[in-house]
């Protein structure tokens, strides 16, 4: 069984499994959830399951990576981002496309194992 690098649409009690999870095999917590408002979805990264923490440069990368999704929505008549915050422990973004999901998620984890 291949670890999953991050949880989508899913209930309550698989995100609590994957959580805990993360936190036995030190990796990263990362979840993406339709958010209704807009139907683009909210990525939520959590660092407190691994011992990792986000640089500066990671953070300059991330900030990179939301303002790359904004010139796509952008380009495709859709709203920018709700929002997006970066520490070094807790990152979210709120509306990213379905489109780009994917390939977002695992830029984030791979980031993480990188070092």
């Amino acid at each position: 069984m291949t670890f999953p690098k991050y949880l989508g649409d899913s209930k309550m009690f698989e995100y609590d499994k994957h959580y805990r999870n993360c936190q036995q095999f030190d990796k990263p917590f990362i979840k993406a959830k339709v958010n209704p408002h807009h139907g683009n979805y909210f990525v939520q990264i959590d660092l407190m399951t691994c011992n990792y923490k986000f640089s500066k440069k990671d953070e300059e990368k991330l900030e990179q990576m939301a303002n790359t999704e904004n010139d796509f929505l952008k380009s495709n008549s859709q709203p920018k981002l709700q929002g997006f915050s970066i520490t070094s422990e807790l990152v979210w973004f709120d509306g990213v496309s379905s489109k780009n999901l994917d390939f977002f998620c695992n830029s984030i984890y791979d980031m993480t194992q990188q070092s």
